[in-house]
C-alpha cells in the first residue's frame, strides 16, 4: 500500500474543487498550537498515518478540544502514544450530518464512485451506492436519493436537509479526479460533513499505485 502524502493530497484537492476546510498537518507543537489561534476552537486532532486505518477505534482522533491547555495535553497523549507518524493533523471542528464518499478501480468497469452515511453507518447497515465514472449532476443526484437511510440528510429530527447540490458537487468532482489521475488506486472520503450551508472532508484517505 503506498498512501499519498498530506501536500499532494491537499493539491489534488484543489486541483478538483473538493473542499478541505482548515486543516494542517504539523510535526511540532508550537505549530498546532499557532494554527488553532488562528482557525479558533473547538478543534480536532488526529494521528495521520498510513498504518492506522480505523482512527477513531484506535483512539487516534480527539475531538472538541476547547483551549489551547487542552490542546497541549492532547497532542502530548498522542505524540507518546504513536510514534511512527506521518505528522499530526489539526482541522477546525465542522458541524454537520456524517456522509462517506470513496472511489475504487473494478477491472471490468474501471473507476467507480461510492456513496453513503458517515461514521459506524457505513459498515453497520452497508447502506451505500455506487455509480461507474464519470458521473453528471443527475446521476450524482440520484446517488444520494437512492440509499435507504436518505431521509437522515432531510429535515430529520429537528436538523435541516443538507445542502444535497454541494454534496453532488462532491461527487462529481471525484469521479473527474478518478477519470483523469490514473496512478491512484482508491479513495477513502470519511468523514464528510455537510449541513445546509458547507461540506467539508474531514479525513482522507488516498491509495497510489506503487510506481507513481
Amino acid at each position: 500500500m503506498n498512501l499519498l502524502n498530506f501536500k499532494d493530497s491537499k493539491n489534488l484537492f484543489k486541483k478538483y474543487n473538493i473542499e478541505v476546510k482548515d486543516t494542517e498537518i504539523f510535526n511540532d507543537k508550537e505549530s498546532v498550537l499557532k494554527f488553532a489561534k488562528k482557525i479558533g476552537f473547538p478543534v480536532i486532532l488526529k494521528v495521520f498515518s498510513d498504518k492506522i486505518v480505523h482512527k477513531t477505534e484506535k483512539g487516534a482522533v480527539v475531538t472538541n478540544i476547547n483551549d489551547i491547555k487542552e490542546l497541549e495535553n492532547v497532542f502530548d497523549e498522542l505524540d507518546k502514544k504513536f510514534k511512527d507518524k506521518e505528522g499530526m493533523m489539526i482541522q477546525k471542528q465542522f458541524d454537520g450530518r456524517e456522509v462517506v464518499v470513496g472511489m475504487t478501480h473494478d477491472n471490468t468497469f474501471g473507476p467507480i464512485v461510492m456513496f453513503g452515511l458517515g461514521g459506524i453507518f457505513v459498515e453497520i447497515l452497508k447502506d451505500v451506492s455506487f455509480r461507474v465514472c464519470p458521473i453528471n449532476k443527475n446521476e450524482a443526484l440520484k446517488m444520494i436519493q437512492e440509499i435507504k437511510s436518505f431521509d437522515v440528510l432531510t429535515n430529520f429530527r429537528g436538523k435541516k436537509k443538507v445542502n444535497l447540490s454541494k454534496l453532488a458537487d462532491l461527487l462529481i468532482n471525484l469521479s473527474k479526479l478518478a477519470v483523469n489521475e490514473k496512478e491512484i488506486v482508491s479513495i477513502d472520503f470519511n468523514p464528510v460533513f455537510i449541513n445546509e450551508k458547507e461540506i467539508n472532508v474531514a479525513d482522507f484517505r488516498i491509495i497510489i499505485k506503487k510506481n507513481a
